[in-house]
């Protein structure tokens, strides 16, 4: 049976072993085609991201399988994306951001209606203005955002992978994203 589950920076870790299963699953795959060395990576840094202020994870699991999750954290008044080519207009510049970091779906399990919900729990609980994240350009999941009234405010290039499209959706101001 299909299950939601909120953890927070001090519940999230018994996730992180299958996290890590899940994103080598979802990031082989074109355009990203990340191996072994990036998923390492993934795996290494997961503690340090569930400690950042704010961090909320929602993962869906069948039958105790983990088959999506999404997570962020808040990014501070006054800071964006590292390397981005231009700032994002004031009003989003100048207020706490909800910085959406992973939204990953089992490939076989896409189209379900699971990265939906993920990615609806994991933002109607938020207090903060806006969200925010970076998209590969190349990716399915970039014309989802679009679709789903994200809208690009900036580029982003990091020195390990493609420029990534920096995104930001307001949120309601209630928290009901």
């Amino acid at each position: 049976m299909l299950a939601y589950t909120t953890s927070t920076g001090t519940t999230a870790d018994r996730f992180f072993a299958a996290l890590a299963d899940l994103y080598a699953v979802v990031y082989s795959e074109p355009p990203y085609r990340e191996g072994p060395d990036q998923v390492a990576g993934f795996r290494e840094g997961l503690p340090d991201e569930a400690i950042r202020p704010g961090f909320s994870m929602i993962v869906a699991e069948d039958d105790g399988l983990l088959v999506g999750a999404a997570y962020g954290w808040t990014m501070p008044a006054g800071t964006w994306w590292s390397r981005s080519d231009q700032d994002p207009p004031s009003d989003i510049r100048d207020v706490d951001k909800f910085a959406v970091l992973e939204w990953m779906t089992h490939p076989g399990r896409r189209e379900s209606g699971i990265g939906t919900e993920l990615m609806h729990q994991l933002l109607s609980q938020r207090t903060e203005r806006y969200a925010t994240l970076a998209a590969n350009p190349a990716s399915i999941a970039r014309r989802i955002y679009q679709r789903t009234g994200w809208r690009q405010v900036a580029t982003s290039t990091l020195p390990w992978g493609p420029p990534m499209d920096l995104l930001v959706r307001p949120l309601p101001a209630t928290g009901e994203g």
